[in-house]
């Protein structure tokens, strides 16, 4: 999701590639900054949401209309394009998951970052397709990746509407961090012992919106759903204290900064 440290990635994103943007490119920039609420799982599998910052930041140049961006997508900005293909950095985040949030005697799981990696491709004008794969730092210390597409209808930037199918993978490691209960942990929390494998964790759908209230304000909102699967679901954790439905959403104000776009 898209936190605080969109601000931080954008900003290194940017001092990479301005010098060969510049050059080619002098045209006054425009940025727009998104700033609000989102509710979240507060852990993968978690029956309850937290509330965190929603948060993004978009640069474009004249009269270009800001690139679309998936609502539930990772922090991060292409340092290499070819027509319609793109690659960059992306940065998440997940939640601690603490003694409180779970039954005693179930393990902690630590604040993790998440650095590494995107792929995307413009399929056509209305169709995105995206993957990501990242590495936790601290905490659950796995590999976790996302899979989506996007079909996107839009007037320049006056409006936009998204919808699309997401898929979340997450390595051994890291299903055995949310969703595995070790012998020592069942015999202190009661719940059977289970070892979770790695592969699919969730399918689920991602719909996004945002309309442009005035010259320079505007509201963007999202809503995604998502339903663990394979070991994901069968862990006693979701089954006794958690549940196969997750879901998100947020709301958030725009605001765009600059030269504005000729009729504006």
């Amino acid at each position: 999701m898209k936190t605080i440290a969109t601000i931080a990635v954008f900003l290194t994103a940017i001092g990479l590639t301005a010098v060969p943007a510049a050059a080619q490119d002098d045209r006054p920039r425009r940025t727009r900054v998104v700033l609000g609420p989102q509710l979240t799982p507060s852990f993968p599998g978690a029956d309850r949401v937290s509330v965190r910052p929603f948060i993004d930041v978009s640069r474009v140049r004249g009269d270009d209309v800001f690139a679309f961006e998936a609502p539930d997508e990772s922090a991060g900005s292409a340092l290499f394009r070819r027509g319609r293909f793109a690659i960059g950095p992306a940065i998440g985040f997940e939640g601690r998951r603490g003694r409180r949030d779970v039954r005693a005697g179930l393990d902690t799981v630590g604040f993790t970052v998440e650095p590494g990696g995107f792929v995307q491709w413009q399929a056509t004008d209305a169709i995105r397709l995206r993957a990501e794969l990242r590495k936790g730092l601290g905490g659950h210390k796995g590999w976790i990746g996302n899979v989506g597409a996007d079909y996107v209808v839009r007037d320049r930037d006056d409006w936009l509407v998204s919808l699309g199918p997401r898929a979340t993978l997450g390595d051994r490691r890291y299903h055995r961090a949310y969703f595995g209960v070790t012998p020592p942990a069942s015999t202190a929390s009661g719940l059977p012992a289970f070892d979770a494998g790695g592969g699919l964790q969730a399918v689920g759908v991602t719909a996004g919106a945002l309309r442009q209230m005035g010259p320079r304000w505007g509201l963007m909102g999202y809503a995604k759903y998502d339903r663990l699967v394979s070991d994901a679901a069968r862990s006693p954790i979701v089954r006794a204290d958690g549940s196969r439905n997750q879901l998100s959403g947020g709301l958030a104000l725009m605001w765009t900064f600059g030269p504005l776009p000729a009729g504006r």
